[in-house]
């Protein structure tokens, strides 16, 4: 199995037609012809992942966040990106991100947040056609039994291990239909009341945006590393149904940047 297949597999399940026009989803760094002897998938690429892959044998690495997101003018040791672009040139490493391709493909990254708070009846919420493909922002779904606020704030940060849940005024109502979207997904929100949601669940919202909506919907913001972190074991599930026998193995290594005290 060669590094372009295992590359064709992941584009087959999320099409890069459907990443948003500022990203830079696909490969990144690297030559496809040789043969995959091991795939790292995590969230982030940092130094410490490109030596994780290197020590494992792994010659291709998977992140959800793409490395080259920003042009670059030069490959020194300047900064962080440009040292990992070396260290994965040096050490034969193909790098791939699947980033807002994957966040609105159908069984994409916001499924996969909404299976681990085991919502039942997934469906998209914002879907759309981009060039043939179906895809779409966020999803919606329903818990098998509706949650008190209180009830459902904590099974939200139990889930996501989150240091915290940033959320508005409790509701007074039962919490049932749920949507979705990981990362910065506050943009959803009219889309949430749209669909009747009782809870908007994301990575990120700004300050302003909490306001007028008290009784309205549960906003609850556990931060953006929390809600994508268990997009490598998504990624993990694609290859090995895709490509059975490529060794894979989920990164060791957090690369949130955020810590809470």
């Amino acid at each position: 199995m060669k590094i372009k297949d295992v590359i064709s597999a992941l584009e087959c399940f999320a099409p890069l037609p459907l990443q948003e026009e500022y990203d830079n989803a696909g490969l990144q760094v690297g030559l496809t012809e040789a043969e995959v002897s091991g795939v790292l998938l995590c969230l982030d690429v940092t130094e410490a992942i490109v030596n994780e892959a290197k020590d494992n044998g792994c010659n291709m690495i998977v992140s959800h966040h793409p490395l080259l997101f920003r042009r670059l003018r030069q490959i020194s040791d300047g900064d962080q990106v440009q040292r990992c672009v070396m260290l994965a040139i040096q050490n034969g490493i193909t790098i791939v991100s699947m980033h807002t391709n994957l966040d609105s493909a159908r069984g994409g990254v916001n499924y996969m947040i909404a299976r681990q708070l085991g919502l039942q009846d997934i469906q998209l919420l914002d879907a759309r056609e981009v060039n043939g493909v179906e895809g779409g922002a966020g999803v919606i779904g329903t818990l098998p039994h509706p949650l008190t606020a209180e009830q459902y704030i904590y099974k939200v940060k139990e889930t996501f291990h989150a240091g915290c849940v940033m959320t508005n005024e409790l509701l007074e109502r039962p919490i049932r239909t749920i949507a979705i979207c990981g990362g910065a997904g506050s943009f959803l929100l009219s889309n949430a009341l749209r669909h009747g949601a009782d809870a908007l669940l994301t990575g990120e919202m700004h300050y302003h945006e909490y306001f007028g909506h008290e009784q309205e919907i549960q906003i609850s913001v556990i931060g953006h590393y929390e809600s994508e972190q268990y997009t490598s074991q998504l990624l993990v599930e694609i290859i090995n149904d895709k490509c059975p026998g490529v060794r894979t193995m989920i990164t060791k290594n957090n690369t949130n940047p955020i810590k809470y005290f």
